[in-house]
């Protein structure tokens, strides 16, 4: 089931007392970037801040992999920001736009937890 199917059934279900809603998530998110390991390790080198120890191959496969993971950073309304990830075992299925997809979704989780525990803060 995926989050807004669970949010049907609670309604349908007729529980009405204060909880966060799929709407509630993305209200919160005000901002998503997305890139792979590759992309930031070329971010990092052009901004003179790369950091990393590498067995360098003339053929760059050792960067391939990089290339397979891909990141999402949400960021929300109060400026905090969680990460989720999306990695491809096997380079002939990489989509970027699945990968994408799923390390969205992979942040997403990582919102529900604070939000249920700003909304149970507030309902203290």
């Amino acid at each position: 089931m995926n989050d807004n199917q669970i949010e049907q059934e609670i309604q349908a279900k007729g529980l009405n007392a204060p909880r966060v809603t799929p709407e509630d998530i993305e209200a919160n998110i005000v901002a998503e970037h997305f890139f792979t390991a590759l992309d930031g390790r070329a971010g990092a080198i052009h901004a003179e801040t790369y950091v990393g120890r590498e067995a360098p191959c003339a053929d760059d496969s050792d960067l391939a992999s990089l290339g397979l993971l891909t990141f999402c950073v949400l960021v929300l309304r109060n400026g905090f920001t969680v990460t989720g990830e999306s990695a491809c075992a096997s380079p002939e299925n990489f989509d970027a736009d699945l990968g994408r997809k799923r390390a969205r979704m992979n942040a997403v989780q990582k919102v529900w937890p604070l939000m249920g525990y700003a909304l149970k803060e507030k309902l203290a």
